[in-house]
């Protein structure tokens, strides 16, 4: 009953269109007056103690890097240098496309951060060529969504945030620890490349069957200058991961070499940033951290009232016992996150949604650090999927498409995508080989 009661306030607010943050909140203070006895002093100090991790300062910073390096030239560059490896191949453009965002989706964390600096350069370029412009924004849209499963993630963090220090037993009855922000980054480099690797398919088989232009097949020298070109951006990913990896910093240690790096390339050694439009680029940075941290503050807030009210632990045993097992739940969930992903931000669902669902998976065998990676792409299919998905409102407003002709458009690269879903949820060594094989897991 008092669950229904916390997701019927909830659900209410959310209706009304206020912003998920504040219904987050009003719906804790809500409960708090009107259906429990919990001190609001505990509230405070949850409120405080909740955000007070290392781990979610890389969040201002890797959003603070791509801004840097979004305003910076750096995937124009990068644009370059894929277009003149892949742009000879049937739907080259595309093709290109999809290897500039997975490359940027490398350094900047985002996707509709993604979507903009790639799709505002390509799209206009590939209807200049003779490509419809649902392909291009249909491409670009979903392969954009690479920008949270590949590491560094800021959706990857928010799930670090939500499950740490939760400490639940498994079938077994052995406690089972949270997975950490590095583990879960390795996780999702292999599933990433997969998953470009599909989109990349679908893209060449859809422009084969379509006739699309191809371009003049580049010389070896012309791709050794746009790589040299963008050699700069490119360092940044070996300097995350093999910062990471090296045990030379933590990764938030990580998202702040990675801001000072991408500041100085942007506007020292690309020099396509003047000092004076600095502060621009911090205030935006600032803003959309703000609304980030807001949203995790009144998250973590509204997982402690589930958590004291023992809500997370109902809802296992709840689970447990209907005898769904390991295969129904994990497609049950599956379904719940695409439907939510639907209607909700992606940190949002992460932030709302692990703290329930964590102690169930685990609880029924499923790895932590594999049920991660599953809500993120689950997170990044949302990213694509009307009313809300906002990839789909950045590729309408570059495009200049209406929302329905850009959902239609991205409809064959989404159904990939589905089709990953399911094997990324019931194949769990794709996501687990590689941090097993450098010892992390």
């Amino acid at each position: 009953m008092t669950a229904l009661i916390i997701f019927m306030i909830l659900a209410v607010l959310l209706i009304t269109g206020m912003p998920v943050s504040i219904a987050l909140g009003l719906t804790v203070f809500a409960f708090l007056f009107g259906f429990t006895s919990i001190p609001l002093d505990s509230i405070a100090l949850k409120l405080f103690t909740g955000i007070e991790k290392f781990e979610i300062m890389a969040i201002p910073f890797f959003i603070l890097a791509g801004n840097f390096l979004t305003h910076g030239g750096v995937a124009r560059r990068m644009i370059r240098f894929a277009t003149s490896m892949v742009g000879h191949w049937y739907g080259g453009m595309g093709l290109a496309a999809v290897v500039a965002c997975a490359l940027f989706a490398a350094i900047s964390g985002s996707s509709p951060a993604t979507v903009m600096a790639v799709g505002s350069i390509l799209i206009p370029a590939m209807v200049k060529q003779g490509y419809p412009p649902q392909f291009g924004v249909g491409s670009i849209a979903a392969a954009g969504g690479l920008g949270i499963l590949i590491p560094p993630s800021i959706v990857i963090v928010m799930y670090a945030v939500a499950t740490s220090g939760m400490v639940v037993t498994d079938a077994e009855g052995n406690s089972v620890m949270s997975a950490s922000i590095g583990t879960l980054f390795m996780a999702g480099v292999i599933p990433g490349l997969m998953l470009a690797t599909m989109l990349g398919t679908t893209t060449f088989w859809r422009a084969w069957r379509g006739g699309y232009p191809r371009m003049p097949k580049a010389t070896w020298g012309e791709r050794w200058t746009t790589f040299r070109q963008s050699i700069w951006g490119l360092m940044l990913i070996i300097i995350i991961m093999g910062g990471i990896y090296g045990g030379i910093f933590t990764p938030t240690e990580a998202a702040a070499v990675s801001a000072v790096y991408a500041f100085v390339i942007a506007v020292w050694v690309y020099k396509d940033i003047r000092l004076r439009d600095v502060p621009r680029v911090l205030l935006s940075s600032a803003a959309m951290s703000a609304m980030l941290l807001y949203i995790i503050t009144n998250a973590v807030m509204f997982a402690f009232i589930l958590t004291s009210e023992q809500i997370p632990q109902a809802m296992s045993a709840w689970i447990v016992d209907m005898g769904l097992g390991k295969i129904g739940f994990l497609l049950v969930v599956n379904l719940i996150l695409l439907l939510v992903g639907m209607v909700m931000e992606p940190s949002a669902i992460v932030l709302i949604m692990a703290p329930i669902l964590y102690p169930v998976a685990v609880k029924l065998g499923v790895d932590p650090v594999h049920f991660g990676i599953m809500m993120v792409v689950n997170m990044e299919i949302g990213l694509c999927t009307p009313p809300v998905g906002l990839n789909l409102y950045v590729g309408s407003a570059i495009s200049r498409l209406g929302l329905t002709q850009v959902s239609k458009a991205v409809l064959p690269w989404l159904l990939t995508a589905l089709t990953f879903l399911m094997l990324i949820t019931y194949i769990p060594e794709i996501t687990l080989f590689l941090p097993r094989l450098l010892g992390l897991h």
